[in-house]
């Protein structure tokens, strides 16, 4: 069965390894490399796993080797691993860390795939942009895509620029929603409800019309159209919204987090 090496004990990683324990592979082949002993004893006792607080030569008999720490940790941590490091798959979950630059960090290492999960996989509803560098074979794009898999869905890029804007869709998307849902509570603290009933209200309308989009053939511009009557409430309200910009607002946003992907990828990419 699949080896598998983690960097990084923290939320990410306890996903991926919740998914992967007794599914994939079985608890006591994966190995996990993190500072706080108090993490590693939980993921001991939940799944079963091998546990180390610094980087230890059983990576090297790993097949795969999940990178979960946090970017401005990166170079660090890689400097660490160089010694231990062959034929393995390499699989960096870390925004803004490009592959070029991290193989360079590892002497050349070829098979890299780049992962942009986001925080709804920590309930296995995550979906998960990658790219896969020109030395990873087949076999290990299936294993990356099974592990990833084991907490979402997977979207694979043929250009790794494209996952900046992953990362500013979907990566950074979760917080676009729940920023969403703290107005609509605010507003509804406004009309006289009680912020319980509030978010009560804007949870269920989310996860209500997002089961509905992901059910219909339909583009989701045909589903608003038909909740949208010509003169009625939901028409006074997304004439207010475009009066307001709120779209435009959006769509900038997206691109400004794109950018600052980007921006993160240059700076740590710096020797």
């Amino acid at each position: 069965m699949l080896k598998i090496g983690f960097i990084g004990g923290g939320n990410m990683a306890t996903a991926l390894i919740g998914g992967l324990a007794g599914q994939l592979t079985d608890g006591g082949n994966i190995h996990v490399v993190d500072i706080n002993p108090d993490s590693l004893t939980s993921l001991q006792q939940q799944f079963g796993v091998t546990t180390a607080l610094q980087i230890d030569v059983a990576l090297a008999t790993c097949e795969v080797i999940v990178l979960a720490v946090k970017p401005q940790q990166m170079r660090q941590v890689v400097d660490s691993l160089k010694p231990f490091i062959g034929a393995q798959l390499i699989v960096t979950i870390a925004a803004g860390i490009r592959s070029a630059d991290l193989s360079r960090w590892l002497g050349g290492h070829a098979a890299i795939v780049r992962a942009m999960p986001n925080t709804p996989a920590l309930i296995g509803k995550g979906i998960t942009g990658v790219v896969a560098s020109a030395g990873v074979s087949e076999q290990q794009r299936s294993s990356a895509d099974a592990i990833l898999r084991a907490v979402g869905s997977t979207v694979w890029l043929k250009d790794e620029s494209l996952i900046d804007p992953v990362t500013a869709v979907s990566g950074s998307g979760p917080a676009y929603v729940f920023y969403f849902m703290e107005a609509m509570q605010q507003a509804a603290v406004e009309l006289g409800l009680t912020p319980e009933q509030g978010i009560e209200l804007a949870k269920a309308t989310f996860a209500g019309a997002t089961e509905l989009a992901l059910r219909s053939s339909e583009p989701v511009g045909v589903l608003r159209e038909r909740v949208t009557s010509k003169g009625g409430t939901t028409y006074a309200a997304l004439t207010a919204m475009d009066s307001a910009g709120v779209k435009q607002g959006i769509v900038q946003a997206v691109k400004a987090a794109a950018a600052r992907g980007k921006e993160l990828g240059e700076e740590f990419g710096k020797d």
